[in-house]
């Protein structure tokens, strides 16, 4: 390699002051004129397609018209009652690609209504209240329920089953709740730190206690849960990733996963103190990687160029996604297969792609920094071993999220069978909340 690719990696990249507008909402709140503006082009249809195509059910229609009346409360309980996480899923939910793709204003005029804004809109609204509930809670039943994992399937979980008046107790590795939605986005998605102010105000509906820096590594832990509790629900998401198994993954310095880069920016106390390339090579075409790719550059690596082995339209990060990483100054190279690391005194240098269909084709990017997005995969053990079902690789389970043990449910990432979407994770977790209170009531 040329001198050029000498490793240059390190943080302060930046004027001091740049980091607040660059790390700021990537899409900035409706403010409440346009709110109204926007909710008054729905046409309030009845059997609205837009309902029908969210995966949580949320009643679009109904949520919109309470805010073009200015009850905006009453347009989060709307939303909130179908979807408790719905403040975070109207910020990374890909609405481009349910509800919006079929709005009757898309197919009639070509611009579909703001749901996801006008989602946000509302549901900040409450937020701005504090924790000040939207539900009560039900009368106490007596029953105590485990979730294992504090991502959105178990947030959500364990929010409808305390509703009911359940007790429950969510077990969680991190040092904080929230899961990917703490750990694995782009701070420019969760700017202001959103993920924690939702959590607050689920937690503010009483009956939910949670335990950090639990990790269920051995079969007679879930034992255990399941003597102690009434019912498990297990969330534990997809705990490990995918290798490139190439020369020099684990030995060469500069060479991360994208999900632990992100999670290092989330958790930083200020972006400043992040290291970054200034030369960036993200591998894989989802949202992971487009949400590493964009926040390299923002962070102010010169040259980001993230590499997928198949087309665009292969690709697993939406069409908006991929163009907003193109307007955030990342070149997006498609029908590249990563074939070699290069490094040079212990530090990678540079990764060699061959091409998909075409192996004679090779192409050689200079980097001081790779990051690994080419996906997650579930961790089987210990689950596997302590009896539990799987499937496709993830924890089987049947419609109403049950597992193969008696009184053990699941759900989100973790299930097999579903598409990593953090609005489907909720949905998850919302069914097998109901699932678990039907079981309870007929053990009475």
């Amino acid at each position: 390699m040329s001198q050029s690719a000498c490793p240059d990696v390190r943080a302060a990249r930046l004027q001091a002051d740049a980091y607040a507008e660059r790390f700021s909402d990537a899409v900035p709140p409706l403010t409440p004129a346009q709110a109204v503006i926007e909710a008054e082009r729905c046409l309030y249809c009845h059997d609205a397609p837009c309902q029908q195509a969210c995966p949580t059910g949320i009643d679009v229609p109904s949520f919109i018209r309470r805010i073009s009346d200015g009850n905006l409360r009453g347009a989060a309980q709307a939303i909130l009652e179908a979807n408790p996480l719905g403040g975070m899923c109207a910020r990374v939910c890909p609405t481009e690609e349910l509800c919006e793709a079929v709005c009757v204003r898309q197919t009639q005029q070509g611009k579909a209504i703001e749901i996801g804004r006008l989602q946000r809109h509302a549901v900040d609204a409450v937020m701005a209240e504090g924790v000040r509930p939207v539900f009560t809670r039900a009368a106490p039943t007596g029953r105590r329920v485990a979730v294992v994992g504090a991502g959105p399937a178990g947030l959500a979980c364990a929010h409808t089953l305390a509703r009911l008046g359940h007790d429950v107790v969510i077990h969680d590795a991190n040092a904080k709740p929230g899961g990917l939605n703490e750990y694995g986005l782009a701070t420019y998605k969760t700017a202001d730190d959103f993920a924690q102010r939702e959590v607050d105000w689920l937690l503010s509906v009483g009956g939910i206690t949670i335990e950090q820096g639990y990790l269920l590594s051995e079969p007679d832990q879930l034992a255990s849960l399941r003597a102690q509790h009434d019912a498990v629900f297990v969330a534990v998401g997809l705990g490990g990733t995918r290798r490139l198994g190439l020369a020099g993954e684990d030995s060469l310095a500069g060479v991360m996963d994208a999900v632990g880069f992100i999670a290092g920016l989330r958790q930083a106390e200020s972006p400043a103190a992040v290291a970054v390339g200034r030369r960036v090579v993200v591998i894989g075409g989802g949202m992971t990687a487009v949400d590493a790719a964009v926040q390299a550059r923002l962070l102010g690596a010169e040259v980001v160029t993230m590499v997928y082995r198949r087309g665009p339209q292969d690709m697993s990060a939406s069409d908006v996604e991929q163009q907003w990483a193109k307007t955030q100054g990342v070149t997006i190279r498609h029908g590249l297969t990563p074939q070699a690391l290069l490094g040079e005194a212990g530090h990678v240098s540079g990764v060699r792609f061959v091409g998909t269909d075409q192996p004679e084709r090779t192409e050689t990017f200079e980097a001081d920094m790779v990051l690994k997005a080419i996906g997650q995969v579930f961790v089987s053990q210990p689950w596997a071993e302590a009896g539990l079902a799987l499937a496709e690789g993830r924890l089987r389970v049947d419609e109403q999220c049950r597992t193969s043990l008696p009184g053990v449910w699941a759900g989100g990432d973790c299930r097999a069978g579903g598409r990593d979407l953090t609005v489907e994770a909720v949905e998850d977790g919302k069914q097998a909340a109901w699932s678990i209170h039907a079981f309870l009531e007929s053990e009475s």
